[in-house]
């Protein structure tokens, strides 16, 4: 009985709300589109209760507005948001990446060698979803690495703002920011330079800035 472990249950809420937020920022539901729990609720197979939670953490979030009695509709990209998102979510990378690079293994460094190869590979493909996510799969390594939660959950709460833009930018013929910038900062992260990793961290979010002008 040793090897019978708890089996860890995602909340509905949060089932619904991932959902959600994944079809807002692949632009499935469209800026300004009106959002209806009852219809939500059948499409995800749940009940209202939790699409309505995940509707109240996405207003909080900006991914969504609501007037009571009224509607409740997805929002608008809009660039001094995405300019702000990027300043705090660069802000919390910065953070993170200081923290972790005394802690990284040489697996840490692997990990983020073998996503910077999905990103450059999904990027010529054309592939705006797997470059995403190989992005985030990246960075998240000195996120977890740093361990602080704070930081994290920051970045969670702000990335899928700028990852609407993002995904507009490449679907006009743009790219996903630079497999080079990448290659730049894990050498960095190899050597153990923690100021130098943190320099290329701001240079890439500042792309991001400068994305949303």
């Amino acid at each position: 009985m040793e090897a019978i472990r708890p089996v860890g249950r995602t909340l509905l809420r949060d089932q619904a709300y991932a959902a959600i937020r994944d079809a807002i920022v692949a632009g499935e539901i469209e800026p300004g589109a009106a959002v209806r729990d009852a219809e939500l609720a059948a499409r995800l197979g749940l009940s209202r209760a939790p699409v309505r939670e995940a509707f109240a953490r996405l207003v909080d979030e900006g991914l969504l507005e609501s007037k009571p009695q009224s509607y409740t509709r997805v929002t608008p990209v809009v660039a001094a948001d995405v300019r702000d998102a990027a300043a705090v979510v660069g802000a919390m990378h910065e953070l993170a990446t200081r923290a972790a690079v005394p802690r990284l293994t040489a697996a840490d460094v692997a990990a983020m060698r073998a996503a910077n190869e999905r990103f450059d590979g999904a990027v010529r493909a054309g592939d705006v979803d797997l470059a995403l996510r190989a992005d985030d799969a990246l960075h998240d390594v000195l996120v977890r690495v740093s361990g602080n939660r704070a930081a994290a959950a920051t970045v969670a709460r702000y990335t899928p703002l700028i990852r609407r833009l993002e995904r507009r930018r490449f679907g006009e013929g743009g790219t996903c920011r630079s497999a080079g910038l990448h290659e730049r900062l894990i050498a960095a992260c190899a050597a153990g330079d923690a100021d130098g990793a943190v320099h290329v961290t701001a240079e890439i979010w500042r792309t991001l800035a400068d994305l949303a002008d």
